[in-house]
């Protein structure tokens, strides 16, 4: 297992876990990443422990888009920003899991959001989705998927997480040795459907456009599952016809990339830096 990365400094003097031209800022600078990141939700939902803590300290509909919000600034944050910013926000995030525990109906186990076993399945989910995505637009090619694996390792192990794998290799044995832990639970089932059939922001819930639109963007990201987790969800299989879904995935995170590439031009959003 890689040990990570030590923070590195610009010619400026300022210091970065992942710096200027860093794997880490490519992957996580693309668009498509953030479909992987909804992908992550769905998949992260089938640990029952881990998402015992998000049922029960989560409050649904009003928490939903806040939420997200927070991950993905988290997850920004520290792919972009200095270490003092960084690690601000790295101390907010844990203090937040010092409150999150409790017992998991589902396996009658208690959990802790500062568990190093349930932090390492968060963060293996989160990394993978975002690095598959951009790789199966050729974004990025096997040997820069493993890189940035290998860098994420710094980001997990910030947040207490331990044992993290460091390649696509070590990634799918630990989802092998762990897949005898998940289930498509009640719990899991609900979430996932929340996430599918999301309460749009007040503007926007009487558009049918956005919410054809939201339909899309989870139905790409349900696509972008390994086939073992779509599986679990029992997600309807066609003999036959396997190619055609993974192609049609494949178009609409094109089509959503170019979309959100888009808004952020209309809107003169900066690209993050690289």
């Amino acid at each position: 297992m890689s040990a990570g990365t030590e923070p590195a400094a610009e010619t400026t003097g300022t210091a970065y876990y992942f710096p200027p031209g860093s794997v880490t800022r490519k992957v996580i600078g693309d668009p498509a990443a953030l479909i992987g990141g909804l992908s992550a939700l769905f998949l992260q939902a089938l640990h029952p422990r881990a998402m015992a803590g998000v049922d029960q300290h989560s409050a649904f509909p009003a928490g939903f888009w806040p939420r997200l919000q927070r991950t993905a600034g988290y997850v920004t944050t520290l792919a972009f920003a200095d270490t003092a910013t960084a690690d601000a926000a790295v101390a907010r995030v844990r203090g937040i899991h010092r409150s999150v525990n409790g017992v998991d109906p589902v396996t009658g186990r208690e959990y802790s959001a500062e568990d190093p076993e349930l932090l390492r399945w968060v963060h293996v989910c989160e990394v993978s989705s975002f690095a598959a995505a951009v790789r199966r637009l050729g974004l990025i090619d096997d040997a820069e998927q493993d890189t940035f694996l290998a860098e994420q390792v710094l980001a997990g192990s910030l947040l207490g997480a331990t044992e993290l794998p460091a390649s696509r290799a070590e990634v799918d044995a630990y989802f092998a040795a762990v897949r005898p832990d998940l289930v498509a639970s009640p719990v899991a089932v609900r979430a996932a459907r929340r996430l599918a059939m999301a309460p749009l922001p007040r503007r926007l819930e009487l558009l049918t456009p956005a919410r054809a639109g939201w339909t899309g963007v989870a139905t790409v990201a349900l696509g972008l599952l390994p086939p073992w987790a779509k599986q679990l969800y029992g997600l309807p299989r066609i003999p036959g016809t396997t190619w055609a879904a993974e192609a049609a995935t494949t178009a609409g995170l094109w089509t959503l990339r170019g979309t959100l590439l888009g808004v952020r031009r209309a809107t003169r959003r900066p690209a993050p830096p690289r």
